[in-house]
């Protein structure tokens, strides 16, 4: 390693965990693991155990195997979960045999929750509790374990099957009587709690709601396996929201940071979705294909398809992303799509005549200013235009809510009805509105 390379190491170490954290992710994962493999050990433990470190699998594949094993053993069990996730599996395989007994054990009890739930973003680590001690003996039993704790917000009493008696916080705790017995101070009433397949988002929204910390979790018996915390949670929500964000977008969600995929990977996580909205979006070609002879007939028509078309995939596109907002929050249920549908029929004609009238406005300004001769159906013309828009904005109103609820009753992620998805199928549909519409009011005219 050259001076330089040194004296890098020495600023990383005396820099803000966050700020070095921040560092490594502008890094290629080589040098950030040499990096890390020359700084002190505790120093690289806490780097880390640091939430914002996203390319932690990389940076551990990246340094040998007596380096990399000491730091996985060392850090919390749910960030040691996070990384093992992420590395790859012949790698993680060997990392795993070199472990000591007690991490790998919680490593692999963890790896055995889906990483969308709440078993799968636990940590092992927590502070327990008998039910027969005093608030000084538990005070004294937290100070000479807290260190090899990730966390301590309450202390949770258990008996002697490991099932959660009670729940106290760290507050009720130092301000209580040393010699109170430790049932005796906190709430009596059940803590709150989730099960360990319970999705994450039910841990936020509980999290939320009560304002709490962090969550136990517990298997059917009542025993506690761990606790999600707060910060764990935030993590979920903004793993969860990108997720969903990419989705949306029209393509798979990636699996690393942005600058750390692959261009072999972005292509995958991209031309799948492409290629398939690319063929949906034939189909516009052949609505058009099949209304050639209403096009040669009133070409003026074809000026208004990209404004009726992306009218509709807009209005669809806001139903949509408001949908599947509402029921990732569980504001609605699947079983409230007809109450949707009923709340968006009249938003979508409501919003399709505004835009309607706004159309009608421009054709009139452009005819009577003389920027632009419609001929002289244009009153009809116009009339077309808005009409077609009404009816356009509420099918795309009513197509992009439901869509949510037809996929998630399909078992799939809501968030996969993306905005283009949506737009495309509008599109196709758009389109055959305004010829329909077309043909009625210009029938006789210019049809």
């Amino acid at each position: 390693m050259t001076l330089d390379q040194n004296s890098e190491v020495v600023d990383l170490a005396a820099m803000h965990p966050a700020d070095a954290v921040e560092a490594l992710n502008a890094m290629p994962p080589e040098e950030g693991g040499a990096l890390l493999a020359a700084m002190d050990f505790r120093a690289a433990v806490n780097i880390f155990e640091q939430a914002g470190l996203e390319n932690g699998a990389a940076l551990i594949e990246a340094m040998r195997p007596e380096r990399s094993v000491p730091l996985l053993a060392e850090i919390a069990a749910d960030r040691r979960t996070e990384i093992f996730r992420k590395i790859d599996r012949a790698e993680a395989s060997t990392l795993l045999t070199l472990l000591p007994p007690a991490p790998r054990g919680e490593l692999e009890q963890l790896l055995s929750y889906e990483p969308e739930t709440a078993g799968g973003i636990m940590t092992t680590e927590f502070f327990r509790a008998r039910p027969d001690w005093t608030v000084g003996q538990s005070l004294a039993a937290i100070r000479a374990t807290a260190a090899a704790l990730e966390t301590v917000y309450a202390l949770y009493v258990v008996d002697s099957q490991g099932a959660l008696i009670r729940a106290i916080s760290l507050r009720d705790l130092v301000t209580a009587d040393p010699g109170a017995p430790i049932l005796s101070i906190g709430s009596d009433r059940r803590p709150f709690f989730v099960s360990p397949d319970a999705p994450r988002e039910k841990v936020a929204q509980l999290v939320s709601k009560y304002d709490l910390s962090a969550v136990p979790v517990l298997d059917d018996s009542g025993k506690i396996l761990g606790i999600v915390t707060v910060d764990d949670v935030i993590d979920a929500i903004i793993d969860n929201d990108t997720e969903d964000a990419q989705k949306q977008g029209g393509m798979q969600a990636l699996d690393a940071p942005y600058m750390a995929t692959s261009f072999v990977a972005m292509i995958k996580k991209r031309a799948g979705w492409l290629a398939a909205l690319f063929l949906a979006e034939m189909l516009t070609a052949s609505a058009m294909q099949h209304y050639e002879d209403e096009l040669e007939r009133a070409v003026v028509l074809t000026l208004f398809i990209p404004l009726i078309m992306s009218s509709g995939g807009n209005s669809g596109s806001q139903a949509t992303s408001l949908i599947i907002r509402a029921l990732a929050l569980e504001e609605i249920k699947i079983g409230d799509w007809w109450r949707v549908a009923m709340r968006e029929l009249p938003s979508g004609l409501a919003l399709g005549a505004i835009l309607g009238v706004i159309g009608a406005i421009r054709i009139a300004l452009w005819q009577q200013l003389g920027i632009y001769n419609y001929g002289d159906h244009w009153t009809l013309i116009a009339l077309t235009v808005s009409a077609a828009l009404v009816g356009i904005v509420t099918f795309g109103s009513l197509a992009g809510s439901m869509l949510p609820f037809a996929i998630k009753r399909l078992g799939f992620d809501p968030a996969s009805a993306s905005a283009p998805f949506v737009a495309t199928l509008v599109d196709v549909t758009g389109l055959v509105i305004y010829f329909t519409i077309a043909s009625l009011i210009l029938r006789g005219t210019l049809l």
